[in-house]
């Protein structure tokens, strides 16, 4: 098996289930790397196209267009880099879908604040990882065996559209 061979329906399920359990990711736009932030997914689990985000008028994330998010899962066992376009999300039930008290916090003016803006990031290209290698690769491992054939089990390059 060639590297980045492992099978991208199973990483992009164990992705998915990962990003719901904890929807935090490093989200920028590809022209403004240096302004990377950490951002708070809305997910919908009919939409495994699309993602959304609360921003602000006023945030660089604002100028939307090609981005990238990157993430981290709990126990760090998944890892993805997925590229996409960032776009003005003016579905006002897709906010009311969305909305919390948690993003409520971050908005003076609530729903209506005028400086409030919901981002849909379509999704392009993912990359991801599962470091859930087992016991055996991870002794292979730790003996300086080599393991990169196990380890392209558990990474694929693959679509999110």
């Amino acid at each position: 098996m060639q590297y980045g061979q492992g099978d991208p329906e199973e990483l992009k399920n164990k992705f998915w289930h990962a990003l719901a359990d904890s929807p935090f990711v490093f989200l920028e736009r590809n022209d403004a790397p240096d302004a990377a932030v950490v951002m708070t997914a809305q997910l919908d689990r009919d939409a495994e196209h699309s993602i959304w985000f609360f921003s602000h008028k006023d945030s660089d994330l604002a100028k939307m267009g090609r981005a990238v998010a990157t993430f981290a899962g709990k126990g760090h066992e998944i890892f993805a880099r997925i590229e996409g376009t960032l776009t003005e999300e003016l579905s006002r039930e897709r906010l009311e879908q969305h909305w919390s008290n948690t993003v409520e916090a971050w908005y003076k003016g609530g729903k209506d604040d005028p400086n409030l803006l919901m981002l849909r990031m379509d999704l392009g290209e993912a990359e991801i990882w599962s470091t859930k290698l087992g016991a055996l690769t991870t002794t292979k491992m730790m003996l300086g065996m080599d393991v990169r054939e196990e380890g392209a089990e558990h990474h694929a390059k693959t679509s999110l559209r």
